[in-house]
C-alpha cells in the first residue's frame, strides 16, 4: 500500500469524511475516504469506503470555470457595448466636422468629451479585470469622495447613444447637486453600468420608456443613489431571488449581474435593496454609509 495513503487510513476518525490523492503507475486520481466503526466480538473494527470522486471533481471545477468565465464575460461586455456606440457616435460626428465648415468648435468639443469618456471607461475595464486577477485576495476598494452629478453626468454620455437609438428618456433628479459619496469610483460605476443595462432591458416595450436617476440623502444620514425605471416590474418571487448568484429571468442572461452589484455595495459596507411592482416599473436603491 501506497504510505501516503496508509497514513490517511490510518488518521482518519469515524464518522469522518477526507478527499485523497492516489498516485498509481504515474497517474493520479481523487478518491473519498469514509470512515465508520463498528463492534463485534469485542473487538472495533474501523471500515473505510473508498469511492472515486475524480470525475466529479474535475466537473465541479470545470463548472466554476465556466461561471467566472461567465461573470468576466457578462461585466465585459457591459462596459464594452456603451463604449462601442460612443466611438460609432464619434466617428459619425468626425465625418460630419470634415464635411462642413460650421460649427466645428462644438462638434470637436463632442469629440474631446466622448474620447474622454471612452479612456475612463476602459481604464475603469481594466481596473475590474485585475480586481478578479487573483482571486485569492480580499478586494479592497480604493475609497474617494465622488460628486453623485458628475457620477451621472457621466453616465450619461456613455450610455446616450444606447439611449438615442432606444428612443429611452434618461432623467436626472438632484435636490443637492453637492452631494458626494465615499466609495471606489471604478466598482461604483460597474454598479451603475448593470443598473442602468437592466433598466434599458426592462423599459424596451413601453410606449414611453423612462428611466430616472436620483440621489439623497435620507432620515438616517445614508446617502442613496437609486435607478428606477417604467419597466415591466418583478413579482415577489422574482425580489427575493434577484441578488442570488447564476439566478437570471433571461433566456440568455448569466444570473451574475445583480449578485456582482451586491458583492461591490458590500465591499463599501453599503447595502443594495430593490421595490418593484409588476407592470408597472422597478427601483433599484444603493445606500452607502
Amino acid at each position: 500500500m501506497h504510505h501516503d495513503l496508509f497514513e490517511e487510513i490510518s488518521e482518519i476518525k469515524a464518522g469522518e469524511n477526507k478527499v485523497v490523492t492516489i498516485n498509481r503507475d504515474k497517474n493520479s486520481f481523487k478518491t473519498l475516504l469514509s470512515a465508520t466503526a463498528f463492534q463485534t466480538d469485542g473487538l472495533i473494527y474501523k471500515l473505510i469506503a473508498f469511492q472515486n470522486v475524480n470525475e466529479a471533481l474535475d466537473e465541479n471545477e470545470s463548472q466554476a470555470w465556466k461561471k467566472l468565465l461567465s461573470v468576466m464575460t457578462h461585466e465585459i461586455m457591459n462596459s464594452v457595448a456603451p463604449i462601442s456606440s460612443l466611438a460609432d457616435t464619434l466617428k459619425n460626428r468626425i465625418k460630419q466636422a470634415s464635411e462642413e465648415n460650421n460649427d466645428q468648435t462644438n462638434s470637436m468639443e463632442d469629440i474631446e468629451l466622448g474620447i474622454n469618456t471612452i479612456k475612463r471607461r476602459s481604464e475603469g475595464l481594466l481596473k475590474f479585470a485585475e480586481t478578479y486577477r487573483n482571486l485569492n485576495k480580499v478586494v479592497q476598494p480604493n475609497l474617494k469622495s465622488v460628486p453623485i452629478m458628475d457620477l451621472f453626468e457621466n453616465l450619461h454620455h456613455l450610455m446616450e447613444p444606447t439611449l438615442e437609438q432606444k428612443s429611452i428618456e434618461l432623467d436626472v433628479v438632484m435636490k443637492d447637486p453637492g452631494l458626494v459619496v465615499e466609495a471606489d469610483l471604478n466598482l461604483l460605476e460597474q454598479v451603475m453600468i448593470n443598473l442602468l443595462v437592466n433598466a434599458i432591458d426592462a423599459v424596451k416595450e413601453k410606449e414611453h420608456p423612462r428611466i430616472v436617476l436620483s440621489a439623497e440623502k435620507s432620515k438616517g444620514s445614508k446617502t442613496e443613489i437609486r435607478v428606477a425605471d417604467n419597466g415591466y416590474g418583478m413579482s415577489a418571487e422574482v425580489m427575493e431571488n434577484i441578488f442570488v448568484p447564476f439566478f437570471s429571468t433571461k433566456k440568455t442572461g448569466s444570473g451574475i449581474g445583480l449578485s456582482l452589484c451586491k458583492q461591490i455595495m458590500m465591499l463599501h459596507k453599503g447595502n443594495i435593496q430593490v421595490q418593484s411592482r409588476e407592470g408597472e416599473g422597478s427601483v433599484f436603491t444603493l445606500q452607502f454609509p
